[in-house]
């Protein structure tokens, strides 16, 4: 009884230590300043970007996730594309100033400059997948932490309006490359959308037809 008891408290303990060791710490000013010009590196040499993707999407409104799969592109300086093929085909694609929301049904042309709200959510995007949004010290606070295999950098809005709409932003660096592997959106209003990049390719070459707006 007493040896199983002793066993049972040793895989506890074991358990205890394993998931401190899996909470991330935080990291001082001095090291952060060096993770950052690590990442800002990195996001300077990322010419392209190819990647699968899951997105995590929880609603107020709805009772259950949203889980979507599909592709993703990037080509510097300003093109994205995000191409969603599960649970529904979807197509959402930024051409420098312009965007092309495609579904089944419908699509709609936009210029992103002639919207204020939706020039501040692309510039927001590109920032997070690049990594570069980290340099926007003048909009966000950013505080860094540690974990077994990846930086975080958590950014807070520093003006009022924009805190109406972002309550907070989590960027997550993988240790090899710096490249942005999963970033976490959390709004005001409680909703967040988590997306996560798998089988990342990096500077390999992306068509431009890959971007075309018709």
């Amino acid at each position: 009884m007493c040896k199983r008891k002793y066993m049972g408290m040793s895989f506890f303990l074991l358990t205890a230590i394993f998931c401190a060791a899996q909470q991330p710490q935080p990291i001082p000013p001095k090291e952060a300043g060096m993770i950052r010009l690590k990442v800002q590196e990195a996001a300077k040499n990322s010419i392209t970007i190819e990647s699968d993707f899951i997105q995590e999407k929880e609603m107020s409104v709805l009772s259950e996730k949203i889980v979507s799969k599909g592709k993703f592109y990037f080509k510097k300086e300003k093109k994205l594309r995000w191409e969603y093929t599960t649970p529904f085909p979807y197509l959402i694609i930024i051409n420098e100033d312009q965007m092309l929301v495609k579904d089944d049904n419908s699509e709609n042309r936009m210029n992103i400059q002639s919207n204020k709200v939706l020039r501040e959510i692309n510039n927001v995007i590109l920032g997070a997948v690049q990594g570069t949004l980290l340099d926007d010290q003048k909009r966000f606070n950013t505080s860094f932490a540690d974990a077994r295999t990846w930086y975080s950098a958590k950014l807070t809005p520093k003006s009022s309006k924009l805190a109406e709409s972002i309550r907070e932003i989590v960027l997550y660096f993988n240790k090899n490359d710096y490249s942005v592997e999963r970033l976490v959106m959390r709004e005001a209003s409680g909703d967040y959308t988590r997306i996560e990049f798998k089988d990342r390719k990096l500077n390999k070459p992306i068509s431009d037809e890959k971007f075309l707006i018709p």
